[in-house]
């Protein structure tokens, strides 16, 4: 046994060799191109730690941070028939479908949810722009009638989380049928009396903008994220004039009163509790005064 070529070499190769590293660890900004670690990035609920700009978040990552203790049950949504149209362009829509399933590990563009903030119990709906650009097909319309239809039966708020980039094409007329669909869905919870809060998250624009992502109680939007129904450069393209800066963005929307707040996202939550006990008569919420957690609880 030769004690060099079969330890000490094998033992610095291990040393000095180059390791395999993931490549889901870091993430770069698209806004100012900082390199930023997976764990620092989620803990920071997807917003840059350099540049404080606000990324995408996927609805369950939302509602974790959202909900007490991270805890919500999901309100469940009747299904839609799948390519009513028998829509080709490049791919068939039934594998687009599949394909976005697989990258999102979620069934369709819309997460629909129950559970308490800070003691206050909602009904909340989250898009989710990774899932085909979170555009509006027959599902969608389907879970925003399912989150009202909820709310009015548990007496509850509703809150939504936009996303979007309009209608799904591969669904056609039946995609812009969702429209009024989902409008008369936010009618439903506004005869009941009980409050309805969008906040508006980038980018947020076509027939979600002309629905029920503009008819909040409470219009809320993330800082800077694009809420339009045509967006810059069509309107560029079609006025054949520079557009001012920022132009659709929540900061200038505020400032034309298309919205009433823009809110970062790490005070998001104190935020929706604030106005939802409000807007309910609901004495504000005590800070502090949350569910014990689980081991602890069982422990009394």
């Amino acid at each position: 046994m030769n004690w060099i070529s079969n330890y000490v070499r094998p033992t610095i190769n291990s040393l000095f060799s180059r390791r395999e590293v993931p490549e889901n660890l870091w993430s770069k900004c698209p806004e100012c191109g900082t390199m930023l670690f997976h764990r620092e990035l989620a803990d920071n609920l997807n917003v840059c730690t350099n540049c404080d700009h606000h990324m995408a978040i996927s609805p369950r990552d939302r509602f974790r941070h959202l909900f007490d203790g991270g805890v919500f049950t999901e309100v469940k949504v009747p299904d839609a028939a799948v390519d009513p149209l028998h829509f080709r362009d490049q791919k068939k829509y039934p594998d687009r479908l599949k394909a976005a399933q697989k990258a999102t590990g979620e069934k369709e563009a819309m997460l629909v949810a129950e559970g308490e903030i800070q003691r206050t119990p909602v009904v909340a709906v989250a898009q989710d722009f990774s899932f085909m650009a979170g555009s509006m097909g027959m599902y969608v319309g389907n879970a925003m009638i399912a989150a009202a239809q909820t709310a009015v039966a548990h007496k509850r708020p509703l809150v939504v989380f936009s996303a979007a980039g309009g209608a799904r094409m591969q669904e056609g007329i039946l995609s812009l049928m969702q429209m009024p669909r989902t409008t008369v869905a936010v009618q439903m919870v506004k005869e009941a009396r009980l409050p309805y809060v969008v906040v508006l998250t980038h980018p947020t624009t076509g027939g979600v903008t002309a629905s029920y992502a503009m008819l909040g109680d409470v219009q809320i939007a993330e800082p800077n994220a694009l809420i339009c129904f045509a967006g810059p450069r069509v309107i560029e393209q079609t006025i054949r004039e520079k557009l001012p800066e920022g132009f659709q963005r929540a900061e200038y929307l505020l400032d034309h009163g298309m919205l009433d707040r823009v809110t970062h996202r790490k005070q998001l939550r104190d935020e929706l509790v604030t106005i939802l006990r409000m807007l309910t008569g609901v004495p504000p919420a005590i800070k502090g005064d949350l569910p014990a957690p689980a081991e602890f609880a069982a422990v009394k």
